[in-house]
């Protein structure tokens, strides 16, 4: 019991990075951001390449990671969401756009970095080792706690700093947020770019955990999606939840189903349709409507 709760905050702490970026973007432009995946996947790269390639130290590899991924996000919302939330009537047009920017992405990361399996050299030897109950490598009990740091700054920067305040008030109402002097297109561009370096961030932790491929990009966002349906779109604690319980369940069905096959996401995905049919808004959702 110990070990799976300990996977499942390992998990967690990822998971609820991953979809506090993607809630961010959602809940201040009203975008669904099928790119994420592909951010994730695109820091880890950068990572690597610092960390691998350059044989530079992987702090320096990850606070690239953040950059790189943060002047992405910020180009992408001003050149590209901008302009189509200005002139489209429709939702779909951001949706189109955000999938075309994912196989763009994607085009990208195969031409520069290729398709084959990339990783970096461990950050930390060794295991914990808790008489037999617990076993964690160093690793990923650094990894955890830096993501739960990130968690915890990310918490912090939104409810103190200006910044957040703003965007804060812009999520909740965007008119009212304009015409009590909020410059929505800076804040827009700012919550995009906090929102994909999250996510890069994420990407340039687990590149040392369970190295970064092309493939990774969909299977990212659709967990991502999973999270945010669970803990209600828009919602930031709903995201940590929802990242907390994904990683928790997954925790659990690879150690319990794991006898009757790869059967874990199945029931996640029949428990998700369930629990959306009774409350399709979340956990802490509003009503939509």
């Amino acid at each position: 019991m110990e070990q799976i709760i300990a996977n499942g905050l390992y998990l967690g702490a990822q998971y609820a990075l991953i979809a506090l970026g993607l809630t961010l973007i959602f809940s201040l432009m009203n975008v669904l951001n099928f790119a994420h995946g592909q951010m994730y996947v695109l820091g880890g790269f950068v990572t690597y390449t610092f960390v691998a390639q350059l044989k530079l130290p992987f702090i320096v590899g990850l606070l690239a990671s953040a950059v790189v991924l943060a002047v992405v996000g910020a180009l992408v919302e001003k050149f590209l969401f901008r302009p189509v939330i200005r002139k489209s009537r429709r939702e779909e047009g951001t949706m189109l756009l955000a999938a075309g920017i994912a196989f763009f992405l994607d085009a990208v990361i195969l031409l520069v970095f290729g398709e084959k399996q990339r990783g970096v050299p461990k950050i930390v030897n060794g295991v914990f080792n808790w008489d037999f109950r617990l076993v964690m490598p160093y690793d990923r009990i650094l990894i955890g706690v830096l993501a739960i740091a990130a968690i915890v700054g990310f918490i912090l920067y939104m409810q103190y700093s200006r910044t957040g305040r703003a965007m804060r008030a812009l999520a909740q109402d965007r008119v009212a947020a304009q015409l009590m002097g909020v410059d929505v297109d800076r804040y827009s561009m700012i919550g995009f770019a906090l929102g994909a370096m999250l996510a890069g961030v994420v990407g340039g932790l687990l590149v040392t955990i369970t190295g970064i491929n092309l493939g990774m990009g969909g299977p990212t966002s659709i967990k991502a999606f999973m999270m945010i349906m669970i803990g209600g779109a828009g919602v930031i604690s709903g995201a940590i939840a929802g990242g907390f319980i994904l990683g928790m369940m997954e925790s659990i069905g690879l150690s319990v189903l794991a006898a009757y096959g790869d059967i874990t996401y199945l029931v996640i995905f029949a428990s998700l349709m369930v629990f959306l049919a009774f409350r399709p808004q979340g956990l802490m959702g509003k009503p939509w409507g």
